[in-house]
């Protein structure tokens, strides 16, 4: 069969919708300044699905930094690959100020945070090495491990009794093989909100060998005490061997990092392909980095403020009945019981009529008859948005049990 014959005829679970969903509930545009209201479609919406937690993408002192730092280096700089040409000192001080936040001995940048993550999986385990993942974990960290040619297990989500099964059977093969043994889990899961049980899952370090690999996107800026993460929140950043984390959610820019041992992260610069072989970050995100760190530093009312967004939305859904699974975090699902056609037609009712504009998760990414809204708080709504937003879904609610939304077919938009 010829291959691009095979994928016209079978074009995906999300794209076999495209033709109805493209431009409205995939691939929408939110237009304007990123702020809480921005423009989508030529109506004004409240927006509740940018990952701004700490509201830092439009920050006067954090606009003011990237403007001057585009203007002092443009974006072509540095040019070339860390390891050749695209080594500067700017990018060694960020690596030193984010090992130090996060308690760890060193820090490596990455230009993405999905690719690095991927690449972090390819270039510590080899063949010998057997790795044991949480089911929910980010789709970074099971394209990393389709890379991985050695042994892997799976633990349902969160489960740390079948973890320690997982383990058992790991350390015997690994012992076996002459390799090692590395757990992965997420400190904050993306989708649901829940926390990994990182202290549980460093306390079985007393009784099995394994390194412990976290991934914290959503965790850092937003949870612990200084916003270092999950680790912190918890009391167990020492117990983390490689922290991972990027600038996506709350530092609202491109990049990530991995802070770890020394010598484990002096490893990684030499053999993380795609680091060693991709364009070094460019310098205005370098430097507006350095910044958006040092407000996450020194203004701890930002976390502040987004957590009073978070407690009185989580709080004000709960008390309307509404279902929020088990969050602990900022992420916040809201979980409804509709097919695929009344999910669309209820999001575009919130979106038109409503004007309240979040993300929908629809089966295959929840079971079936499940329908996921997703919300983002920032530091930068308030509670006037969150009283708004309350009461549209509690009216959306009652349209989708009375079954106003029952329809079979996808809104054409």
């Amino acid at each position: 069969m010829d291959v691009f014959e095979k994928v016209k005829g079978n074009k995906g679970p999300l794209g076999q919708y495209a033709k109805e969903a493209d431009g409205y509930f995939v691939f929408p545009k939110l237009e304007g300044e990123i702020k809480p209201r921005m423009m989508f479609r030529g109506k004004e919406v409240l927006a509740w699905s940018l990952n701004n937690y700490l509201g830092l993408a439009n920050h006067p002192e954090v606009r003011k930094a990237d403007a001057q730092a585009a203007a002092d280096w443009g974006l072509g700089y540095p040019m070339g690959a860390r390891a050749m040409s695209g080594h500067t000192r700017n990018h060694e001080i960020l690596e030193e100020q984010l090992a130090e936040f996060e308690q760890k001995e060193a820090c490596y940048l990455l230009n993405y945070g999905y690719q690095g993550m991927v690449s972090i999986i390819d270039s510590i385990l080899d063949r010998k090495d057997v790795v044991v993942y949480d089911s929910e974990a980010h789709a970074c960290i099971i394209d990393g491990l389709r890379m991985h040619i050695g042994k892997r297990f799976v633990f349902p989500h969160n489960d740390i009794e079948n973890l320690e099964k997982q383990l058992v059977r790991a350390v015997k093969i690994a012992g076996e093989s002459g390799g090692g043994v590395m757990v992965i889990t997420e400190g904050v899961f993306g989708m649901s909100g829940d926390l990994g049980k990182l202290d549980e899952i460093v306390a079985l370090k007393k009784k099995y060998n394994f390194r412990f690999l976290v991934d914290d996107a959503h965790g850092f800026g937003t949870m612990g005490e200084t916003g270092a993460g999950v680790g912190e929140h918890l009391g167990v950043q020492d117990g983390i061997d490689l922290y991972f984390g990027t600038f996506a959610k709350s530092m609202a820019l491109i990049g990530g990092f991995v802070c770890g041992d020394l010598d484990v992260i002096n490893f990684l610069k030499y053999n993380m392909r795609s680091q060693i072989f991709a364009k070094s970050l460019p310098m205005p995100c370098v430097i507006g980095a350095l910044k958006r760190l040092e407000l996450l530093r020194s203004q701890p009312e930002l976390k502040h403020k987004l957590w009073t967004i978070v407690e009185a939305l989580q709080t004000g859904l709960k008390a309307k009945g509404f279902n929020l699974g088990n969050t602990q975090s900022p992420v916040t699902p809201v979980f409804l019981n509709g097919t695929t056609p009344e999910a669309s037609n209820l999001v575009f009712d919130l979106r038109e009529n409503y004007g309240v504009f979040c993300s929908i998760v629809v089966y295959p990414v929840v079971p079936k008859d499940v329908i996921m809204l997703r919300l983002i708080p920032t530091a930068v709504h308030t509670l006037e948005d969150v009283e708004y937003t309350i009461n549209a879904f509690s009216a959306i609610l009652g349209k989708l049990n009375n079954h106003e939304y029952n329809r079979d077919t996808i809104p054409t938009v």
